[in-house]
């Protein structure tokens, strides 16, 4: 199992369920690498997006509380052992958020594509930092972007351990 994120200077993932800041390139760039494969992520992730609908040509597991009820296309799951049990199920799966799910899937990933933002924003909701976890190291480091003066670096962590 792989991730997906954004990470400001401080490891800040979102405030008030929404991404810190929208960056065309690396959205594009998710786009690209998770086409195709299926996203594990928190229900509250799934209503951040555009009408609250799945990101169109991928498989969403979306895991959430037994009593509530998500009226999309999209498979519910209740547990992190259900939702390990159903990305198992495909070639490729991708933890996409937010907080609470990283942290829980963490555990269960062995590859992290993670685009470094140099700004500290106002978050409120916040990634594992890779750079102190000793299982953790930098494989790849990609191309440096810039966009409304904010840069961005593209990395790629595997677990060592």
């Amino acid at each position: 199992m792989e991730l997906i994120v954004a990470v400001d200077k401080n490891w800040g993932i979102g405030k008030g369920n929404e991404l810190l800041v929208h960056l065309p390139g690396d959205l594009k760039r998710v786009k690209e690498i998770t086409m195709g494969h299926a996203l594990i992520l928190g229900k509250k992730t799934l209503e951040s997006f555009p009408g609250g609908n799945p990101l169109p040509g991928r498989p969403h597991i979306v895991l959430c509380f037994p009593d509530e009820k998500i009226d999309k296309d999209v498979i519910v799951v209740n547990s992190i052992e259900e939702a390990v049990k159903k990305a198992s199920l495909y070639d490729r799966s991708f933890v996409f958020g937010g907080e609470s799910v990283y942290r829980s899937m963490l555990p269960y990933c062995t590859k992290a594509y993670v685009t470094k933002i140099d700004y500290a924003f106002d978050a409120d909701r916040f990634f594992p930092n890779l750079d102190e976890d000793e299982s953790w190291k930098v494989k790849d480091i990609g191309e440096t972007n810039t966009y409304n003066d904010i840069n961005y670096t593209y990395l790629i962590y595997e677990r060592i351990k």
